[in-house]
């Protein structure tokens, strides 16, 4: 497949911006060269050089309706005309608003509007110090919420720098970070009910509260057990603090209320971005309304100059509409398309003998090389995984024009098709006896 014309661009683009990209992860674009896209439609993208793909990538999660849906352009359309950003209320906000409170199983509780997924989980933690008055959050190792210096710890460590199993060590995921920022934090292994209840009673009383990815779409899209959810209701109750979960990738995209209806459990706080709004940039803190009072009375700070601006809030509103016009049928053919995937991705890895393993949730789910039969956490992962294989895998399916993330994480929009299922499922055995 011919990358003449992004190798080109990204010449130029290395001269103009710094690294060639801007956002990290795009540099491990499974191709020889990160790819310059001219347009996308629905499951699909053209790249710079004609070549088509389907896409499930789907911008790392937001195009729940594929790329560029018809019912979203007319809505932000027509509401754009009235202005981009008011720095003021107006009554399609608290339309929206309204949906939201409608769809999540949270009760009497409130919501505040941002721009992006890791501003509003900084807003969370300053909100959840600020209700309890104390320092430390606790953070799961192979979780991401952000890349600012107060949670970007522990996402992905080196097993030769994470410390042991029942005490790790803070690694940071950057150069340049505020090192004292790790003090504010307590990292803990996830999906384990041992260690986590030795975290809490070495610090409980330092605990304002715990973040997670409900279901750990950041590595191998693990749904947590039974015994740890119920553990950790328990103890963030006993040591009085809060729990969140961090939805910025399930919020909207696993059912109709995200992981909290998935897996039946209502935190004090959630937050979201990604899948509201089909592909604009918005975020949402929903939680308690006591806890809340403290953003509403100016107790806790957040301010924005884009949050709510028309694009993003009608976006969200044409999003939230369609889906609840569709009703149960959305999310059960939605899931339904990303569970024949995985079912075919498993049946050519059975046929071929190959290690290649799926785990997740229908409209979300991870592709990694493992003879595991699940993988529970992080260190799971890292001492299991191939990840190099898994690259190589992704480079090859690239060929067949089939566009994977770097990070194995699969979405699945609305607009794929049985056929861009068929053709994957296909492309997965054309390549796997060739790794």
């Amino acid at each position: 497949m011919n990358h003449e014309r992004s190798a080109i661009l990204f010449t130029r683009a290395k001269e103009l911006v710094a690294g060639g990209v801007s956002s990290q992860i795009r540099i491990n674009e499974p191709a020889e060269t990160p790819l310059f896209f001219t347009h996308a439609k629905g499951s699909k993208m053209w790249d710079a050089d004609g070549n088509e793909y389907i896409d499930y990538i789907q911008g790392m999660g937001p195009n729940l309706f594929g790329h560029a849906p018809d019912f979203i352009n007319k809505q932000v359309n027509e509401d754009m005309e009235k202005g981009y950003v008011f720095a003021a209320q107006f009554e399609q906000e608290l339309e929206v608003a309204e949906m939201v409170l409608d769809m999540i199983p949270m009760k009497d509780a409130t919501i505040r509007f941002a721009s992006s997924g890791t501003e509003i989980d900084q807003l969370l933690f300053r909100t959840m110090r600020g209700y309890t008055g104390r320092p430390k959050i606790l953070k799961f190792e192979g979780h991401y919420h952000g890349w600012m210096d107060s949670v970007n710890w522990s996402v992905h460590p080196p097993l030769d720098q994470a410390g042991p199993e029942d005490a790790p060590v803070p690694v940071g995921e950057s150069e340049g970070m505020d090192k004292g920022t790790a003090e504010g934090l307590v990292i803990c292994q996830w999906n384990d009910v041992d260690l986590l209840e030795k975290a809490f009673n070495e610090h409980g009383s330092e605990i304002a509260g715990v973040i997670m990815e409900p279901v750990l779409a950041n590595t191998n899209c693990i749904v947590p057990s039974t015994e740890f959810l119920d553990a950790l209701q328990r103890l963030c109750k006993e040591n009085s603090s809060l729990l969140a979960f961090d939805e910025v990738i399930t919020g909207f995209r696993i059912a109709r209320g995200g992981a909290q209806e998935y897996l039946g459990v209502t935190p004090d706080l959630a937050t979201y971005a990604k899948s509201m709004a089909g592909g604009f940039p918005i975020s949402m803190i929903a939680g308690r309304r006591d806890v809340m009072d403290l953003i509403g009375d100016g107790t806790v700070y957040h301010g924005g100059s884009f949050n709510s601006n028309v694009m993003s809030i009608s976006a969200t509103y044409a999003s939230l509409k369609y889906i609840q016009g569709q009703g149960d049928a959305f999310y059960a053919d939605l899931n339904g398309k990303g569970l024949r995937l995985m079912e075919g991705l498993r049946d050519v890895a059975k046929s071929l003998e190959s290690d290649l393993h799926v785990q997740g949730i229908g409209s979300v789910f991870a592709i990694s090389f493992t003879t595991k039969q699940e993988i529970t956490n992080w260190r799971d992962h890292a001492r299991n995984c191939d990840d190099a294989k898994y690259a190589r895998f992704a480079s090859e399916m690239l060929k067949h024009g089939v566009r994977l993330s770097s990070n194995g994480r699969i979405h699945l929009s609305s607009a794929h098709t049985d056929e861009d299922i068929e053709k994957t499922i296909a492309a997965a055995a054309a390549v796997l006896p060739n790794l």
